[in-house]
């Protein structure tokens, strides 16, 4: 196989599996697979894929990847030793933070800032609001705290000075002093991450560059190596928060740019595929081992947030696809609280030892277990290693297990797991469609990960969403999305000024600056491209307000026209406007995109000439046992109907149709599953 295989490979990197998916340029059509994962050293399931795919690295034209070593590295505190130096007074703000407490109710909770205070320095310095220097870089004061630095052990410095968005002249004499004192020590200029106002959350977002960037520079380093010795030669880009990818080589500098990357590749994918089905308004629900994540796509575009939280008083102020997760997975552990109430999740059993079913030396009942018990799984999958079937009867003693004290058979736990856990999740769907005044009837699922679509028909019931689309591939579309993704920079700079203040030659030349710094970046890249897309917008308020409204604009627009663009954006949004209140300019950003080839192709599929036939029976409990009819989904042909209940087998996850429900397989090969009326 391996001599006749080339084209793109992406690879997502979860918390159980190490997804794979290969396109082939013409002499072969697609691959999918799954792999364990290596959680001590994610590089090792990538190359284990890549081995069991077979594939010719030297008939590879690229790799493209997707990991959670940032997230993780923040969530377990395993990033770099990092220090602070902010202005003087300031020490203390990664604490300070915003008026929020860990708990909604009480006072009680601990914040871990990912620098301790010992590590915080001040020095003395000070700009206005406009950039005007108050007070001159003490030089002498810094260099002391720089001679101090170099016995505490340090991998990371950031520096952030109060108002330095509007001149980073302070914050790049500090790096140029620092960086003489200790070429080792990785400098990190809050400017040069985000040059934005908001200080509290441009230091947060500066030192979380600084806390990551040792770490994910070593991990590009090993895995350049690994590949390299593997034979590889050409470009590995990595998946980005906002949807596009960046050169490997350039990974370390945008360290931040790349938590949650493997979440936005699975958005940025089942936008893509759901708009060629014709839907434009989606929620994707991406199910895998240890989480499930969540998104809106609203007219064929993933919402984007400006501001993430990644732990509590850990905002990230970068555009990132908005996914919000939960620990909610195949291998969430179900177990019994100190109340007596059945809980499930966050903690999962991982890959190692992973489900009871795994026969890995799991012994705390999954989610994946349940499944197995009432039948929605393949006893014969090799879901646990490609040697081995799952161990049914170790799933229901687990199971049967937990239930006895609560007087509950072995089915009513297994149902009461999926139960628990299908709420946890339809709860996080709700906060983000119904909660923001969308009606989830206008809206499709796309369920994919390796456990979306087993769970995906009760969501769309308990939501009231209008259907499921299961896509070709769904339990590797995180890896898919990353062979479709674009290389994409954003760029931003607070402005902070009335409108009438401003002329159109200044807002015209700032947005010029920002257009060639993107295509500046994407020219230093090797990835071909195809062209580039550039698009503006501007965060505007009415004088006075704290929040401001983004609204796209045109470069050359006049503050005239700008105006007009925020009252329409404003009255559309509110259903009024503030009338004569004058309009702040806050912030310019752009978005420059390379294009890349479309080397994914729908694939020409023949229509079904009559009913699907089943390739057997099984019995399947939904609420009582069914004799259940089995389908594989190669044999599942465009316009091919029938009712549930039913399962849908293939290599990548399993699909159930329950009984109340219909499925329909569109041109494109994708399943459509609805509630019948």
């Amino acid at each position: 196989m391996s001599g006749t295989m080339s084209g793109l490979v992406g690879i997502d990197v979860g918390g159980t599996f190490t997804d794979l998916f290969f396109s082939g340029d013409g002499e072969r059509g697609q691959l999918v697979l799954k792999v364990p994962s290596t959680p001590q050293d994610p590089s090792k399931g990538l190359l284990a894929a890549l081995h069991a795919a077979e594939l010719d690295p030297q008939r590879l034209g690229a790799l493209l990847h997707g990991t959670t070593i940032a997230t993780n590295a923040v969530i377990e505190r395993r990033g770099a030793r990092t220090a602070l130096v902010t202005t003087q007074g300031f020490r203390d703000l990664l604490e300070l933070g915003r008026r929020d407490r860990p708990t909604m109710y009480g006072l009680t909770g601990t914040h871990e800032p990912l620098v301790p205070r010992d590590l915080r320095y001040e020095v003395t310095e000070r700009l206005d609001f406009t950039g005007a220097v108050l007070t001159p870089l003490d030089e002498a004061m810094l260099r002391q705290i720089g001679e101090t630095l170099r016995g505490r052990d340090v991998a990371s410095v950031v520096i952030s000075f109060l108002h330095a968005y509007a001149n980073p002249v302070h914050e790049q004499r500090a790096r140029a002093i620092l960086a003489e004192i200790e070429p080792a020590w990785e400098i990190i200029v809050a400017t040069d991450v985000v040059r934005e106002y908001y200080e509290f959350e441009r230091t947060s977002t500066a030192v979380v560059q600084g806390y990551l960037q040792p770490l994910v520079a070593r991990y590009a380093g090993n895995l350049a190596r690994e590949l390299a010795a593997w034979g590889f030669r050409h470009d590995v880009l990595i998946m980005q928060s906002n949807g596009g990818v960046a050169p490997l080589s350039r990974l370390a500098g945008r360290a931040a740019h790349i938590v949650r990357s493997g979440p936005a590749a699975g958005v940025t994918a089942a936008a893509r595929l759901a708009a060629a089905a014709g839907f434009s308004h989606v929620i994707t629900a991406d199910m895998g081992g240890t989480s499930f994540d969540v998104a809106v796509v609203i007219d064929g575009e993933p919402k984007v947030a400006e501001l993430t939280n990644l732990d509590f008083r850990i905002p990230l102020r970068l555009p990132m696809i908005d996914v919000h997760t939960i620990g909610a997975g195949g291998g969430s552990i179900a177990q019994i609280d100190r109340g007596g109430i059945l809980q499930v999740g966050p903690r999962s059993a991982g890959a190692m030892p992973g489900p009871v079913a795994y026969a890995r030396g799991g012994t705390e009942p999954t989610v994946t277990d349940a499944n197995v018990v009432l039948g929605r799984i393949d006893p014969d999958s090799r879901m646990s290693g490609p040697d081995s079937r799952l161990d049914v009867p170790a799933a229901r003693r687990a199971v049967a297990a937990l239930g006895e004290p609560l007087g509950l058979s072995v089915e009513a736990t297994a149902e009461a797991i999926l139960a628990v856990v299908n709420q946890r999740m339809a709860g996080r769907i709700r906060l983000l469609s119904i909660e923001r005044g969308l009606d989830p009837r206008d809206f499709v699922l796309v369920a994919f990960g390796g456990a979306g679509p087993l769970h995906g028909g009760a969501l769309i019931r308990e939501v009231g969403v209008r259907a499921m689309l299961v896509p070709r591939y769904p339990g590797v579309l995180c890896a898919m999305g990353c062979v479709m993704a674009n290389l994409r920079i954003d760029l931003s700079r607070t402005i902070e000024d009335r409108l009438e203040r401003l002329d159109g030659a200044t807002i015209a030349r700032i947005l010029a600056e920002q257009r060639e710094e993107g295509e500046a970046e994407l020219a230093r890249g090797t990835t071909p491209i195809e062209g580039t897309d550039t698009v503006h917008s501007a965060d505007m308020a009415y004088a006075g307000q704290i929040h401001a409204l983004r609204v796209p604009i045109e470069a050359g627009w006049e503050p005239d026209r700008l105006a007009e663009a925020f009252t329409a954006a404003y009255r559309e949004e509110f259903g009024n406007t503030l009338g004569d209140i004058p309009v702040m300019l806050v912030g310019l950003r752009t978005t420059v995109t390379g294009r890349r080839r479309d080397v994914i192709r729908p694939e020409e599929l023949a229509p079904a000439t009559g009913e699907p036939q089943p390739i057997g029976q099984r019995q399947v409990f939904f609420g009582t046992w069914h004799d259940t009819p089995i389908f594989r989904r190669e044999d599942l042909l465009p316009g091919a109907a029938f009712d549930g209940p039913a399962i849908v087998q293939q290599s990548d996850t399993t699909t159930v149709v329950e009984p109340d429900m219909r499925l329909t397989v569109d041109a494109a090969g994708n399943l459509l599953v609805e509630v019948r009326a």
